[in-house]
């Protein structure tokens, strides 16, 4: 099934491992421009020796996207190579603190919501000019199931910030709309990266991690960055034309267990 993607200029947003990654490469592979940021200059070369071969140049861009000014440097660098913007893919996120609502600070508040929500409609704000009126025009949010299911959140600012993002997107859709922007959202369930995360956590408790997958995954195992980035790709390629507003799970049928004994991660 031919994407429609071949030289399309597109901006992947934390493209340097996990999901992000898996979707910039996803991207060159179908022949697309792809641009990719990350905090860590060395970190960036590397990923750029792990990308397929390609007519189109990869753009590395070191940013920190949370940083209102490094955001709008992104865009502008994008433009000033490629003139517009095609597909805008939003992956930055995160959180801090406990997981008690009762135990939570302000400013954990703050920087959750900076990170998930705040950082994401600014970027998308910046873009919009830039996107406006080109053919096939789409942003793709990575959002989690977390925004969901309150018993799969690891914190109750990390799962209100992902609810947040999963509302936003559809409104975002309403008023993109007569600009020709799609918008769409991803909700990934639990990701393994091998050396991070689930990964890391495999190894370390290998007997709650088993225990985990047979409560929580009726498929049996967690999910690849790979197979998130099949869909984001999908949704922001001229396939999914008819798709707007709409967030899709990529989460395996997981169901609302959590491996309580030591994991504090995020979905």
């Amino acid at each position: 099934m031919d994407l429609g993607l071949v030289n399309k200029v597109v901006v992947v947003v934390g493209s340097t491992s996990g999901i992000g990654l898996a979707t910039a490469r996803e991207f060159v592979r179908e022949g697309a421009k792809v641009t990719i940021c990350g905090r860590d200059e060395a970190q960036l070369r590397a990923v750029l020796e792990q990308m397929p071969a390609s007519a189109n140049p990869v753009l590395p861009v070191v940013c920190d996207a949370v940083d209102p000014a490094d955001g709008a440097r992104l865009i502008d660098t994008v433009v000033a190579r490629h003139g517009g913007i095609d597909i805008l893919v939003n992956n930055v996120g995160g959180a801090v603190g406990g997981r008690l609502l009762a135990n939570s600070t302000d400013e954990e508040w703050r920087i959750t919501f900076e990170r998930n929500v705040v950082q994401t409609a600014r970027l998308m704000r910046l873009a919009i000019p830039h996107m406006s009126g080109r053919p096939g025009a789409a942003m793709v949010n990575v959002a989690s199931i977390s925004g969901w299911v309150p018993q799969l959140a690891s914190s109750g600012q990390y799962g209100g910030s992902k609810a947040a993002l999963i509302f936003d997107t559809e409104r975002w859709a309403l008023e993109l709309n007569e600009h020709g922007i799609r918008v769409n959202a991803v909700a990934p369930g639990a990701i393994f990266v091998e050396g991070r995360g689930w990964g890391s956590y495999s190894k370390q408790h290998p007997e709650d991690y088993a225990a985990y997958l047979a409560a929580a995954f009726p498929m049996g195992r967690l999910g690849r960055p790979e197979e998130v980035a099949d869909v984001i790709v999908f949704l922001a390629s001229c396939r999914s034309h008819w798709v707007n507003g709409r967030c899709v799970p990529v989460d395996g049928l997981e169901q609302p267990v959590r491996a309580e004994r030591h994991w504090t991660g995020h979905h």
